[in-house]
């Protein structure tokens, strides 16, 4: 079952597809199409020819931060993960240990008062937990060098951990990738940079293997895409917390996009779990996306089901809690039951650098064998 399901380590992808062999490009990896329960095995550069005049596809363009900071408690080492930017100025925050290895290992929040020492003389004080649920993220506050602490309704705090992350951060990593990558690796074709500087923690990597030469022939195939965004914070890989609330932004012109699109013929497919989420968050109980921004708190689960997206190109993930109740409300358990079995089977590779799983509606028996110009 894939609640119980573990992946072997050597499955993990441990460098970008394009660093496995001379010559391959972003879209080198391993497409997994499920239709209902039946599977087939592509290669990702095959999905113009699995999409169709009149699909859309939503894409999220948060760009991905450099999120991770050293910094010491007291005489400790320490790394800070910068996951959301709230209201207030202040930052929630995930504060790990090194592990010896480049990369880090979970460790106890807090407590309150607990002040860490970042490069260029900048102090992060955490000041509590961001939920009660869990003790893993805190909200911090960052002061300048002298310690004075910027007001909260005076921009100046957000840029400063920007400009933090700008000089002293790089990529969040885990230690189930091989080496250090630079932030280019981290970014998505569809990632923009956003007026206030904000992004993601972690990069929203469904849409990873996208490369300028594929866009341009789905747009040749006649697919569109409808951009949104929603700036993803951290998940550890060591946690399976419900999602809390995050940044995201659905324009006009999407919204129109994505409902003229369930007018006619086209299938709404988002890239990313996070493309749902800001697409769901947008749309009404009548099944039509207004635009919006703002917060989300939305957890997507079986129950309340999806209104608009009718299929999803998604990673291969741990199936923790949360992703695995989105993933079944889009397409149901036997579905994804199916579709991860196949990937073990297979040999897929999992995580941010790894293969990627497309899960279409079931077709109607008449358009099954239909040809490639059919809608």
């Amino acid at each position: 079952m894939t609640t119980a399901l573990r992946v072997p380590e050597e499955l993990s992808a441990r460098v970008p597809a394009e660093q496995r062999g001379k010559g391959l490009d972003r879209d080198a990896v391993r497409l997994l199409v499920s239709r209902g329960t039946e599977v087939s095995h592509h290669g990702f550069s095959e999905l113009p020819s699995l999409l169709r005049a009149g699909d859309l596809l939503i894409v999220n363009t948060s760009p991905t931060l450099a999120a991770a900071v050293d910094g010491r408690i007291g005489h400790a080492r320490v790394v800070v993960h910068f996951s959301t930017r709230g209201d207030d100025g202040r930052w929630a925050v995930e504060v790990r240990d090194p592990d010896g290895r480049g990369t880090t290992r979970a460790r106890a929040g807090g407590p309150a008062g607990t002040e860490v020492r970042l490069p260029g003389g900048v102090r992060l004080v955490l000041e509590e937990p961001l939920t009660g649920r869990s003790p893993r993220l805190w909200w911090g506050r960052v002061s300048e060098p002298g310690g004075r602490v910027p007001e909260a309704d005076v921009p100046g705090p957000e840029a400063d951990v920007l400009g933090l992350l700008g000089r002293h951060g790089r990529p969040i990593r885990y230690s189930y990738t091989e080496r250090d990558q630079p932030l280019s690796a981290y970014q998505t074709v569809f990632a923009l940079p956003a007026a206030d500087g904000a992004g993601s923690a972690e990069m929203p990597s469904a849409a990873r293997p996208f490369t300028a030469r594929l866009v341009a022939a789905l747009v040749s195939r006649g697919v569109q895409f409808a951009p949104v965004t929603l700036h993803t914070g951290v998940a550890s890989a060591e946690a399976h917390e419900p999602p809390y609330p995050e940044r995201f932004a659905v324009p006009e012109t999407s919204a129109r996009l994505i409902n003229a699109a369930r007018a006619g013929d086209g299938r709404v497919v988002a890239v990313g779990t996070t493309a749902v989420r800001a697409v769901e968050s947008a749309t009404g109980a009548d099944g039509v996306v207004r635009a919006a921004e703002g917060w989300t708190d939305l957890v997507v689960t079986p129950e309340r089901g999806v209104r608009v997206v009718d299929g999803l190109l998604t990673g291969l993930h741990e199936p923790e809690a949360s992703h695995l109740l989105m993933l079944e409300a889009v397409a149901g358990r036997a579905t994804i039951d199916r579709g991860y079995d196949a990937a073990l089977r297979g040999r897929y590779l999992w995580h941010e650098f790894g293969d990627v799983h497309l899960i279409l509606p079931e077709e109607a028996p008449h358009t099954e064998h239909c040809s490639s110009n059919c809608r």
